[in-house]
């Protein structure tokens, strides 16, 4: 049997591809030591693929290099290598690994380990993301939309709702940068978001919903911290919008049809 060109990894490795802008923005723009948290990262995230395809034969995937490029930008800073691999080992596992695989998850494991470390360790303070790093995930998400490997719709949603709040004066810069990489890193995530078109746009809507929300309520928190917790809800709520998208497109058929 011929595989066909669009498995996991093909969708993996054009995911790599569409976030290589951001990557190397990220890497010149902070060369002190980003390659040396990336490459942690990666060998923590890489190791535990590993242990999973001997001890359950699960083949290992190229998306735990996305996991890594996700947690190495976004992590708290300050945090010791114990704290990072506690963090790394958690989300790795039980937000991927324990359900076969990235395509099975549910939510992003970046995005779990985030959480993770957010939660765990709440004096460590959060990364704050320049400008340039935020105009790095426009071609990001353009190479992925045109791809077809990130969520148009999403996308298009959480960006709508973005530009009624800063035409209104109501997110401020840190906050729509930070939003803007998170965006891309974690909640255009192919697996966690919503699949549905217009759970798709619902998704995005609700991203940056929470992302307002948060930046009105949520005193001394910081702008990636807010992003990553709107990323971790909307990412729980896409299955909700999927079926209630679902839901809807059968009531029209009903009523259009007739039926039961």
């Amino acid at each position: 049997m011929i595989r066909g060109l669009w498995d996991r990894e093909t969708v993996a490795l054009i995911l790599l591809a569409a976030l290589l802008p951001m990557a190397l923005a990220w890497l010149w723009l902070d060369a002190g030591d980003a390659a040396g948290r990336l490459l942690f990262a990666l060998a923590v995230t890489g190791v535990w693929h590993l242990v999973f395809m001997f001890a359950r034969a699960q083949p290992p995937s190229l998306s735990f290099a996305l996991s890594a490029l996700a947690v190495a930008i976004l992590a708290p800073e300050g945090l010791g290598p114990v704290q990072m691999i506690l963090g790394i080992s958690f989300g790795t596992v039980m937000g991927e690994l324990a359900f076969g695989g990235w395509g099975r998850n549910v939510v992003a494991p970046a995005t779990v380990t985030l959480a993770f470390l957010g939660f765990g360790f709440p004096a460590a303070p959060w990364p704050d993301l320049v400008p340039p790093l935020a105009w790095a995930a426009i071609p990001a998400a353009a190479i992925g939309i045109v791809t077809g490997v990130m969520p148009g719709g999403v996308i298009a949603g959480a960006v709508l709702a973005g530009a009624v709040a800063v035409a209104a004066g109501i997110a401020p810069a840190p906050l729509v940068h930070a939003g803007a990489v998170v965006l891309v890193l974690l909640v255009a995530d192919p697996v966690a978001s919503a699949a549905t078109t217009l759970g798709r746009w619902l998704n995005g809507l609700l991203y940056a919903g929470l992302l307002l929300i948060f930046a009105q309520g949520w005193t001394g928190a910081a702008p990636v911290q807010m992003a990553v917790a709107a990323a971790l809800l909307a990412s729980l709520a896409a299955p909700l919008f999927d079926e209630a998208a679902i839901a809807f497109w059968i009531a029209r058929r009903r009523t259009r049809h007739g039926g039961p």
